[in-house]
C-alpha cells in the first residue's frame, strides 16, 4: 500500500499537478494500443484457435488502419471543433491514442499502398512507431519543462528556448521523412546534431524522395545508400560494435 501511495503522489507531482495529464492518457494510450495490435497480429499469423480472427466483411478483409483512422477523425473532430472539457478532454486524448496506435502500426501499407506487413517494407511501420514514440516521449518530458523554464527569465531567452524546440521538431520531421530516424530522434535532443543530416540527401525510398526527388536526384540517393548505409541506424550501430569488438580480439592476438 506504501508503494502504490507514493506512486500516486508521483503521479500527482509530475503529472497531474504540471497539466500534463492529457498528454501522458495520449502517451500511454497509444503505446498499448500498438503493443496490443501488434501481438494480435502474430496471434492471428500463428492460428491460436482461441484468439479471434481477423475482421471480414463479405469477403473483404478490413485493416485496423480503418479503424484507427476512424478513431482519429471522430476524436480529431471532438477535441478541435467542440473542446470537450474535463474529464471527456482525456477520453478524446485517449481515443485519439489508440487510433494512432492501429494506424501508425500499418504505416507501411499506406506508405506503399499494398499489404506489406511482414515484409521487409513492413518495418517501416515500426520505424514510424519509434520516431513517434520517442517525439511524444520528449514532448511529454522535456518540451513542458522548457517552457516552465522559460517564464522565469527574459523575454529574448524564452523566444530562443521557443525557438531552438520548434527547430527541433522541424528537423525531427525532415529527418524521419528522410528515413534517418537515429537523426530524427537526437534532432529533438540537441537539434543542432540534426542540422547537417537535414540538409543532407535521403534514402531513396523515404517519404521525402518520393515527394521531391526526380530522376538525377534520386540516382544520387540510390548510389549515396547502397549497401550498408542504406540499412537502418541499430544495424549499423550493432556492426560497429562487432566490428570494433574484432578490432579489439585482433590486437590482444597479436
Amino acid at each position: 500500500m506504501l508503494e502504490l501511495g507514493s506512486v500516486a503522489s508521483a503521479y500527482r507531482d509530475g503529472i497531474v499537478d504540471t497539466g500534463r495529464e492529457t498528454q501522458f492518457l495520449f502517451f500511454v494510450a497509444f503505446l498499448l494500443s500498438f503493443g496490443f495490435i501488434r501481438t494480435s497480429a502474430h496471434m492471428i499469423r500463428a492460428q491460436v484457435s482461441w484468439w479471434p480472427g481477423n475482421v471480414d466483411v463479405r469477403g473483404t478483409h478490413i485493416h485496423h488502419l480503418v479503424w484507427g483512422i476512424i478513431l482519429l477523425m471522430i476524436n480529431g473532430y471532438v477535441g478541435v471543433a467542440i473542446h470537450p472539457g474535463d474529464p471527456w478532454r482525456d477520453v478524446v486524448a485517449i481515443g485519439f491514442g489508440i487510433g494512432m496506435g492501429l494506424t501508425l502500426d500499418e504505416f507501411a501499407l499506406w506508405l506503399n499502398l499494398k499489404d506489406v506487413y511482414w515484409s521487409k517494407e513492413g518495418r517501416r511501420s515500426i520505424d514510424a512507431v519509434l520516431v513517434a514514440a520517442g517525439l511524444s516521449g520528449i514532448l511529454l518530458v522535456g518540451f513542458r519543462g522548457w517552457i516552465d523554464a522559460a517564464t522565469d527569465v527574459e523575454d529574448a531567452v524564452f523566444a530562443v528556448t521557443g525557438a531552438i524546440g520548434i527547430l527541433g521538431i522541424v528537423l525531427a520531421i525532415v529527418n524521419a521523412a528522410k528515413e534517418k530516424f537515429g537523426m530524427a530522434i537526437w534532432s529533438i535532443v540537441a537539434p543542432v546534431v540534426g542540422l547537417p543530416s537535414a540538409f543532407r540527401l535521403g534514402k531513396p525510398k523515404s517519404v521525402w524522395a518520393r515527394l521531391f526527388y526526380r530522376h538525377a536526384k534520386l540516382e544520387r540517393s540510390e548510389r549515396r545508400f547502397a549497401g550498408p548505409r542504406g540499412e537502418p541506424f541499430w544495424r549499423r550501430t550493432g556492426e560497429l560494435a562487432g566490428r570494433l569488438r574484432l578490432g579489439a580480439g585482433g590486437v590482444r592476438g597479436t
